[in-house]
């Protein structure tokens, strides 16, 4: 019987291919692919933070499935997907925890002068006159942008944390238990901290602008989990340059990897090489979606983390 065959995108996606490979006939895309051998793939697993390009989607005219092995799917043209009649998929909330204690973490690490401390300490800078006050974050009014699944477990555990919390997002979602403002700015305005969790796409690139950093203010902080793309990262770094914004915490950058140097004389910012749904029970958890999502595909039965 002949077995489906599969297409994986990135080199960073190489440890799941022995296990695809029990199942499934595996093309590994960066061992340069002769183009015929495309013409009979049925799905492609891709990162999909990454673009996919029109042009390897027309040399698979029998593609059916597009399955992100990521939460993210920001890569993929969904409108042409439906016009080809290509399903999408991705991990669903598999790291939506993690995210959410990582971005946590990140206004912990920032607002109480964690890193800057264990920097200070280590230079041997740590007098009784050097003594240093930081902000405490109960009480503290949390702006979070964008309320999906990562967006809730931030507030939850903000929530519990006493902090006062409120969100803006395109949509309103009535159920939840936290006010949504009615819009970005305001937020910004009435935000001591913003996280920006939202999903991106080109309708909101560089969404978090000049104008947003400037209504977060000298004394606030701006924290991305999300998507490097939905902050103006020349128009962050002036704003922390020259104190009109007060802190900054990154996970996620544009491009990514992002250049060392171009942080170097950044001030008040704490950074991370987007690790924070990198953890290996969430890497499992988005295995385990992807195998379901392949197999119901191949089954003929509803993708368990359909996105289009």
């Amino acid at each position: 019987m002949t077995r489906p065959k599969l297409l994986v995108g990135q080199p960073l996606l190489a440890p799941l291919l022995p296990v695809l490979r029990a199942d499934y006939d595996v093309i590994a895309m960066w061992e340069h692919p002769e183009p015929a051998s495309l013409t009979d793939v049925d799905a492609i697993v891709w990162a999909g933070e990454f673009p996919l390009d029109r042009a390897l989607i027309d040399a698979m005219p029998k593609l059916r499935l597009i399955a992100c092995f990521t939460v993210g799917y920001d890569g993929v043209d969904l409108n042409l997907a439906r016009a080809r009649g290509i399903a999408v998929a991705h991990a669903g909330a598999a790291n939506a925890d993690d995210v959410a204690d990582h971005a946590i973490g990140l206004m912990i690490a920032h607002r109480r002068w964690i890193v800057g401390g264990d920097r200070h300490l280590r230079a041997g800078q740590w007098t009784m006159e050097a003594k240093t006050r930081t902000r405490s974050l109960g009480g503290a009014r949390l702006g979070i942008v964008g309320m999906g699944a990562i967006g809730i477990a931030v507030a939850e555990r903000a929530q519990a944390m006493k902090m006062e919390v409120s969100w803006w997002g395109p949509r309103a979602k009535p159920g939840l238990g936290w006010p949504r403002l009615d819009s970005l700015m305001t937020l910004a305005e009435q935000s001591d901290i913003v996280i920006v969790a939202c999903r991106a796409d080109e309708s909101n690139r560089g969404m978090i602008d000049t104008r947003i950093m400037d209504a977060i203010g000298p004394d606030g902080l701006l924290i991305n989990v999300a998507r490097g793309q939905l902050v103006q990262e020349s128009g962050l770094i002036d704003a922390l340059t020259s104190g009109r914004l007060g802190g900054a915490a990154l996970d996620v950058f544009d491009p990514e990897p992002t250049d060392p140097a171009r942080w170097k004389d950044v001030p008040n910012i704490v950074l991370t090489p987007h690790t924070g749904g990198a953890t290996h029970e969430a890497v499992g958890r988005m295995l385990d979606t992807l195998r379901a999502n392949l197999a119901a595909h191949f089954a003929g039965t509803p993708l368990p983390a359909r996105v289009a």
